[in-house]
């Protein structure tokens, strides 16, 4: 077969020390927090950690399906520096995927700069498609490597879905008091805007209405609003006091797809668990994202009607 290949890098600053960072992508115990993309868990992980040393990762799928990873470590240099030869086989444990991947780790008093280069290579032909995921995928793991190592992870929530949309559509969603009214928050909730001014720097002001007629006044101040990937925000349920949570909200493109991302961060781990236990905000999230996946299929739908 023809050579199929795919190549990406990414750079991202971390705020953890380069030890922790090198740690994380060479001990197992560090490796089955975050070695996957979102909605992906891992089921093991071994690592030797030294040069020449052998690792395996076992990826495992929302349906439970097994991806087996398995390779060397052909360049280690802590802190700094690790090479990687690995093997990545798919559900039925055939060999598709070789890949090199090079991480370099730079201090910057405390903080690392991470620097990683992957490039891939396609073993059968059924095995090509999987190279069109790799970009999204590796951007989607390195997060969760930033969430474990910088002790995020512990006090958040992560939701994931796809949308048969363009992440363009999919953001204007997000960014539209008019369409917000139409799938922002759990089944059976409606909502009332005060004030929208969806921008950095902006707030959003509203009234989510229960089913049973409980008013739940929320702000949302917005940090980030960069079109058509990313928003960032804190929440407060009143001006003036502390913010409940900080949200992230990615938009990975995947084939003319999108793949969202919604990060909920607690000030606490106690705080978290009192919204998961008191106010369902697992649920609620599931419940939100649930509607907009509708409400997206619905409004791509008028809209090629209309065409």
């Amino acid at each position: 077969m023809t050579e199929v290949t795919a190549e990406v890098t990414f750079t991202r600053m971390i705020d953890a020390p380069a030890d922790l960072v090198f740690k994380a992508w060479t001990d197992g115990e560090h490796l089955m927090k975050w070695y996957a993309p979102e909605g992906f868990g891992v089921a093991r992980a071994e690592a030797d950690a030294k040069q020449g040393g052998a690792f395996s990762i076992v990826m495992q799928g929302p349906d439970g399906a097994e991806y087996p990873l398995w390779g060397t470590y052909t360049e280690f240099e802590p802190p700094t520096k690790l090479v990687m030869t690995s093997t990545a086989a798919g559900p039925d444990g055939t060999p598709a995927l070789d890949s090199i991947t090079t991480v370099t780790l730079i201090d910057h008093d405390g903080k690392t700069e991470m620097t990683v280069h992957e490039k891939a290579s396609a073993l059968t032909p059924e095995a090509a498609p999987m190279l069109a995921g790799m970009e999204v995928g590796l951007l989607q793991t390195l997060r969760k490597l930033d969430d474990v190592v910088t002790g995020v992870i512990d006090r958040s929530i992560v939701l994931s879905r796809m949308l048969h949309a363009p992440r363009e559509q999919v953001f204007e969603l997000w960014t539209s008091a008019e369409h917000l009214a139409n799938w922002w928050g759990p089944n059976g909730f409606t909502l009332t805007t005060h004030e929208a001014d969806i921008r950095p720097g902006g707030v959003w002001r509203f009234t989510m209405h229960g089913p049973d007629g409980t008013d739940y006044p929320n702000n949302i101040h917005y940090e980030e609003v960069r079109a058509p990937e990313l928003i960032t925000f804190v929440h407060g349920d009143d001006v003036g006091e502390m913010p409940s949570f900080h949200g992230t909200i990615t938009f990975d493109d995947f084939q003319g797809m999108t793949i969202l991302t919604m990060r909920t961060v607690f000030q606490s781990t106690d705080e978290l668990q009192r919204q998961v236990e008191r106010v369902g905000a697992i649920e609620g999230g599931n419940q939100t994202l649930d509607r907009l996946v509708g409400y997206a299929d619905q409004v791509i739908k008028a809209r090629h009607d209309a065409q």
